[in-house]
């Protein structure tokens, strides 16, 4: 233990800091009922969010509180979560708000040390997620001893969240700018410089080959092996199979499913468990790293046939509103899809030239790849925050 620095039951924090408990800090209390089928969108008819179990319902005309407060969610699915308000709001009886304060440190700090107590994980003594009044007033954190302090810790986890809010939005941009590329390339309704000429349309079985993976029964399973892909080692187009649990035999994999070994150059969609917003997140190439496997039910590979269906470009087009729409409009399944070989045969495809579809590729592969370096980026950074987290609301790190 570093000079200055004690041992407490939240961990060790400088000498100079505490450990206090949420009651000695403020009084918490339920909200009221509202009728959230009333709720309105944000506007200037309403202009008051209404916080409950998961968040902001909606918003409305009447306010509960008019200060910024401190609310977590009592039950639902984001039962534990800490919200902060902004000045005018209404609590749901789904939600806890400090109504009375003690002592009233930095709210954005408090915010922030009481997400990091893990409120997400509280249950009560049926096991089932809720956070009573005395279960939160119970709940210890560790507090600076001076509202300055406090105050510049809130501020420098705020610029982090302030540049990652700024990734997320620079992101969605890239997004929807290249949303609207594919919509227009991939439709021939805007065609890259020296192109012309008619497109065809084919059925997919006219330019691929595809095969469903087989249904392996858990009592095949093994402990090691080769692989078995599943679709959710699909994961925003990138294939990992690195934590993957699933294995059959050496011997079964190269004996009765050696037909269902997946080759380098593959393209790999799952088929299950999915909707039909995120399909495009569910497809991915498979290269030599990721090899050998196996493929297994509710995943689907492809093969396009050389020469006449560039890879790159179907790839494209299985991530496209062009294929969602015709799989969307056969899959079984309500919430999620369900499709298989038989589905996917239905489905057409506009075709210009093969160079056409590999000059279309380029141009979307190339946003691709300035989308994966942004998304790189909000990940270190969201790492960098969690570190930061530790090290400040700890006392690790001081500032001042």
């Amino acid at each position: 233990m570093k000079p200055g620095y004690k041992q407490t039951e939240v961990g060790v924090i400088p000498e100079d800091w505490e450990v206090i408990s949420i009651g000695r800090l403020a009084s918490f209390t339920s909200g009221y009922g509202i009728n959230i089928a009333s709720l309105g969108e944000e506007s200037s008819d309403s202009p008051v969010p209404v916080y409950g179990g998961n968040g902001i319902a909606g918003y409305t005309t009447s306010a509960l509180i008019r200060e910024s407060t401190v609310v977590v969610g009592r039950v639902g699915q984001k039962c534990g979560e800490v919200y902060l308000t902004t000045g005018a709001a209404w609590i749901t009886d789904n939600a806890l708000y400090a109504r009375v304060f003690f002592r009233k440190p930095d709210l954005r700090f408090l915010a922030r040390a009481m997400k990091a107590a893990g409120l997400n994980n509280v249950k009560n003594r049926n096991d089932l997620p809720l956070v009573t009044q005395s279960i939160l007033h119970s709940v210890r954190v560790p507090l600076p001893p001076t509202e300055a302090e406090q105050r510049a810790i809130a501020d420098t986890l705020s610029d982090v969240d302030t540049l990652l809010g700024g990734l997320d939005r620079l992101i969605a941009k890239k997004r929807d700018l290249k949303q609207a590329a594919m919509q227009q390339l991939l439709s021939g309704q805007t065609r890259l410089p020296g192109f012309h000429g008619e497109w065809e349309v084919k059925t997919m079985s006219e330019v691929c080959w595809f095969q469903e993976g087989p249904g392996v029964r858990n009592t095949q399973f093994t402990a090691s092996g080769v692989k078995l892909l599943n679709g959710t080692n699909i994961v925003r187009g990138v294939l990992n199979l690195d934590t993957t649990s699933r294995f059959i035999s050496e011997k079964e994999a190269h004996g009765a499913y050696a037909h269902f070994l997946a080759d380098e150059g593959d393209i790999v969609l799952a088929s299950s468990g999915i909707t039909i917003e995120r399909l495009h997140e569910k497809v991915a190439f498979v290269s030599v790293r990721d090899l050998p496997f196996c493929m297994n039910t509710s995943t689907i590979r492809f093969k396009p046939s050389a020469g006449v269906l560039d890879p790159r470009f179907f790839f494209q087009f299985l991530a496209s509103d062009g294929f969602k729409r015709p799989i969307g409009g056969q899959a079984t399944g309500s919430a999620q899809l369900n499709f298989g070989p038989s589905h996917v045969a239905k489905v057409d495809i506009s075709l210009p030239p093969v160079p056409e579809q590999t000059a279309i590729a380029a141009v979307l592969s190339d946003t691709d790849a300035e989308l994966a370096v942004l998304e790189q980026r909000r990940e270190k950074t969201r790492d960098l925050k969690q570190g930061m987290m530790q090290d400040l609301l700890t006392g690790r790190t001081r500032l001042v």
